[in-house]
């Protein structure tokens, strides 16, 4: 409305509703990315009104004159730093050239019916700069692996008392999908937030610059630990149905149960909100892989499909335990 009104009282009326349709470019989520196309939609129209100026300068107003403005428009638009709004170079040329006949006079006051916009957009996205979220990011990772650690036990719990049923082993693969759509969700989130910290003049907390870096590291971790969670359970799905389950010796289920549980409490130092203890870590990691290396020593099975079924358990518990160390060794430098 304030981009409307200025124009409206010192700009011709042809040009006066480009002021608030600027306005409403430059009016982004974050303030990083209403400066960003801001600058973008300036450099298209600026592009555009020389382009219409000089070809009507040059060769006239004629129908041939505005298709090879029309596909010079469309070509440069192309050009990728310019983003989507590319083809605001053809739609500001045609304005340009149809309704101003490529004059100067009008150009200048499409330029400053822009600039009008621009401004208006800008100034009110700094008087009410979007909010920080970033504790609420972290809270959403610690909330993910809360949800992670209790579902580990819940495995662990079933798979060393008795052997799951097909209902609760599918219940698992169900839950297993729905938190990484959540874990996505979340990436998603702190990227956005990421961005909504630059150039925004409102202050976080203290660390939080490192503490987004450090939230987005253990999501990554979190959607690798997910796969071979969901790979576990997908194994123990095909091995309910073919009844092998049953056959795995006692031993070997309370040893993966407790490595199962250990791991679990490794994930609890990756996601919580607070500061990484890197010694409690490194400690749950290395009991974890002891316990690994305890179930892979299990006196051998004398079927076949149940040694197949235990091998495919115990790889995928290593490939857990090898994504762990890694989200450990990316999370060092910031914890």
């Amino acid at each position: 409305m304030a981009a409307w009104m200025l124009a409206h009282h010192v700009l011709p009326p042809a040009v006066v509703t480009f002021a608030p349709f600027t306005a409403l470019v430059v009016l982004q989520t974050t303030l990083y990315r209403s400066v960003r196309d801001c600058a973008q939609y300036l450099l298209a129209m600026a592009a555009g009104a020389v382009l219409a100026a000089t070809l009507a300068a040059t060769a006239g107003l004629h129908s041939w004159t505005f298709g090879l403005l029309t596909l010079i428009a469309l070509a440069l638009g192309r050009v990728r730093r310019l983003g989507e709004h590319g083809t605001q170079i053809a739609i500001v040329g045609i304005f340009a050239f149809s309704s101003g006949h490529g004059r100067i006079d009008y150009i200048g006051h499409l330029v400053a019916s822009v600039a009008i916009g621009a401004i208006c957009g800008l100034v009110a996205h700094l008087l009410l700069p979007p909010a920080r979220h970033v504790r609420h990011r972290q809270e959403a990772v610690a909330e993910l692996y809360t949800g992670i650690q209790r579902r580990v036990a819940s495995l662990a719990d079933a798979f060393e008392a008795s052997s799951p049923d097909a209902d609760q082993v599918r219940q698992w693969r169900r839950e297993w999908r729905w938190l990484s759509a959540g874990a996505d969700r979340i990436e998603h989130s702190i990227d956005t937030e990421t961005e909504n910290s630059r150039l925004n003049p409102r202050r976080s907390f203290d660390g939080a610059a490192q503490a987004l870096p450090r939230a987005r590291e253990a999501v990554t971790a979190a959607q690798r630990c997910l796969d071979h969670l969901r790979s576990i359970t997908r194994t123990l799905d095909h091995a309910v149905d073919s009844g092998r389950l049953e056959a795995v010796p006692a031993v070997f289920r309370s040893s993966y149960a407790s490595l199962l549980r250990t791991t679990a409490t490794a994930m609890k130092h990756i996601g919580q909100t607070t500061r990484t203890d890197s010694d409690q870590l490194d400690e749950a990691l290395e009991v974890a892989a002891a316990e690994l290396d305890r179930a892979q020593q299990q006196p051998p099975e004398a079927q076949p499909a149940v040694l197949t079924l235990q091998g495919t358990l115990l790889t995928d518990a290593a490939r857990l335990m090898a994504d762990l160390r890694e989200g450990r060794q990316a999370l060092s430098p910031t914890t």
